[in-house]
């Protein structure tokens, strides 16, 4: 299985780029994993509704040069579905039977993720109502893919 992890922005704090790792290197026996970081846009520090769309725009332009043909999308966003571990377990598993050779997953920056990129999505998977760090986000999709590969495969990571 190919897993595609496309983010806005770059990891530095070394807490999560460890935990990121070591998710990445448990998912190395579930699947082909790569993930690719893309250049958040600069704003200024107090931007306009309209700045805030152009950069969302531009970044939405190139999170789609980096989608692989014959890719199925899922966007994180606060108005996607929420879905419990299992039923992440299930979306993957249905997944696997679908033509499409690529799953990717789409975390936007600190703006979130452009509006037209996620009505494109094949699915749009919120994380929780809570907010967190866009950084965070990473660590927690990396874990629930685990996590879900381990409820599919009978592991006993899950409880």
């Amino acid at each position: 299985m190919n897993i595609h992890i496309l983010c806005v922005g770059k990891l530095k704090e070394p807490f999560y780029l460890q935990a990121a790792a070591e998710y990445a290197k448990r998912l190395g026996g579930f699947c082909k994993l790569q993930l690719l970081e893309l250049a958040e846009e600069r704003l200024p520090s107090n931007p306009t509704h309209g700045q805030i769309q152009a950069a969302l725009e531009k970044e939405a332009t190139a999170i789609r040069a980096k989608i692989p043909p014959s890719s199925s999308v899922v966007a994180l966003c606060v108005e996607g579905r929420m879905r419990s571990s299992p039923e992440l377990a299930q979306l993957l598993e249905a997944w696997s039977h679908n033509s499409a050779k690529h799953l990717v997953f789409l975390i936007g920056g600190s703006y979130g993720l452009d509006g037209r990129l996620k009505a494109e999505a094949w699915a749009q998977l919120s994380m929780s109502p809570m907010t967190f760090p866009h950084h965070l986000a990473r660590v927690m999709l990396l874990e629930q893919i685990y996590r879900a590969f381990q409820i599919n495969s009978g592991g006993s990571y899950h409880k």
